[in-house]
């Protein structure tokens, strides 16, 4: 899951779950100086990481992005379910997005001063870019594909055309849609249960 999702599903507003969507930001030494609530939001990301990666629907998500992006397969069918679950956001939370949204920017303005580095950069550009709710549109995972492709490139020195992959968004969209629709559910009662 990505942005959006992880801060959806955590059970607490505040510090767990900017955790929860700040886990893969904010680690190591970092995340020892962040409060308890904090670190049980990063330990709700890696426990909602591992049930997905393993889950054989998103596998078969997995195996519809084309060939020449497989490798990024499951960064890409994280996005894409963000637009998912943005798109429907109204069949799985009674407050708008809009709301939702403006509440995790607003807890994120607060945590942002404690942030360091591409932590708190990223932070600021998701509130000033209101990323969350671009994944609603098709347009918005497209950009959201082209900032991915760039990182890629300045951390690896080579070209990666990952930004081509919303190609298999707009081609699979009824596919994933239902891959999705399916999914989701599940990982809200294995999060429930657990």
């Amino acid at each position: 899951m990505n942005w959006l999702a992880h801060a959806f599903l955590s059970p607490e507003a505040g510090d767990f779950r900017l955790g929860n969507l700040l886990a893969d930001l904010v680690r190591g030494a970092d995340r020892l100086q962040m409060s308890e609530a904090f670190r049980r939001g990063a330990a709700c990301h890696q426990h909602i990481d591992l049930f997905t990666d393993a889950h054989e629907i998103v596998r078969r998500s997995r195996e519809r992005v084309a060939p020449v992006n497989r490798r990024f397969s499951g960064i890409l069918v994280d996005i894409f379910y963000d637009h998912f679950l943005a798109r429907d956001w109204r069949h799985y939370c009674n407050e708008s997005l809009r709301h939702f949204t403006n509440e995790v920017y607003a807890d994120l303005r607060v945590i942002q001063p404690s942030l360091r580095g591409e932590a708190s950069e990223v932070v600021e550009r998701m509130i000033e870019e209101d990323r969350l709710a671009s994944y609603e549109t098709v347009d918005g995972i497209a950009a959201a594909l082209h900032r991915l492709s760039a990182r890629f490139v300045a951390r690896r020195g080579r070209s990666f055309d990952i930004a081509s992959a919303v190609r298999d968004l707009v081609d699979q969209h009824v596919e994933l849609a239902s891959d999705f629709a399916s999914f989701f559910p599940e990982l809200q009662r294995f999060l429930h249960e657990s």
